[in-house]
């Protein structure tokens, strides 16, 4: 549900690993080079990542690196519309692999923070998930200004429209349709098209391509699934249908695909 380690503790991170949490890295000190899903990125002083639930990520360099790794599930935090829209605002944990590291303005507000988080898990005194929940809202704000200050544009999602990534991610097994997510979540396939081309730009069938591909590379690397393997956790029944569909939104085979990242 949540949980918080330091660099030094983290021995999880040292091979690559998958949790269906949301996780975000602070360094206090020295430089960290992670690996999240097919990039990298390196994480200074004062600097923080946040990466998504479901995405493939390890430590790949340490330089004398100092800091937290903070995770917490998407059910300890999102309580309400305005929690779903704050761990998306700004595209702070994006769903499309938009991961980026942003230095932050009042360190010592997030450290103090997360150092309250630790001891508030540690001894577990009265209501300290309620104590806990409210310092990662600060933590998160926090970030959200210090990237605004740097000129970055606002973006504010939509919850309805989080509410449809997240059914997509929790149900990539069932091939769902758009018309069957909208009912899922209790709308119309037309409210979702209209968000998706608000948000995305696109449809909301071609988002769930993206997803679905993006999922598909995960099995590949990390599951070490055969393309026959990943059709059918995908909800193919073809996995003939699955290596055509896979081609025409990446333009390489899935066959070719498993073989270039086994080469890198």
């Amino acid at each position: 549900m949540i949980e918080i380690k330091t660099f030094e503790q983290a021995e999880d991170l040292k091979h690559p690993r998958r949790v269906l949490k949301y996780v975000l890295l602070f360094c206090t000190s020295g430089e960290i080079t992670l690996s999240v899903d097919e990039n990298e990125y390196v994480i200074t002083k004062n600097s923080v990542l946040t990466i998504t639930s479901g995405q493939i990520h390890f430590i790949k360099n340490s330089n004398n690196a100092t800091g937290f790794v903070l995770e917490f599930t998407y059910d300890f935090f999102c309580k309400n519309d305005n929690d779903i829209e704050l761990i998306f605002h700004n595209s702070l944990f994006c769903h499309f692999a938009m991961n980026e590291v942003i230095k932050v303005d009042d360190d010592k507000l997030v450290v103090d923070a997360l150092q309250l988080i630790q001891q508030e898990i540690a001894q577990k005194p009265y209501q300290y998930l309620i104590s806990i929940h409210s310092r990662i809202q600060l933590i998160l704000i926090e970030i959200n200004r210090s990237k605004i200050k740097l000129g970055e544009e606002i973006y504010k999602p939509d919850a309805l429209f989080l509410h449809f990534l997240e059914a997509i991610r929790g149900n990539f097994d069932k091939n769902l349709s758009v018309n069957e997510i909208a009912n899922l979540i209790g709308t119309t396939e037309a409210k979702l098209n209209e968000l998706s081309k608000l948000h995305c730009n696109k449809t909301a069938q071609n988002i769930i391509f993206g997803l679905v591909i993006s999922e598909a590379k995960r099995l590949f690397t990390y599951e070490k699934l055969s393309v026959k393997e990943t059709a059918y956790a995908l909800g193919f029944n073809d996995p003939f249908y699955f290596s055509n569909f896979f081609k025409k939104h990446t333009n390489i085979s899935p066959k070719s695909y498993k073989e270039k990242v086994v080469q890198l």
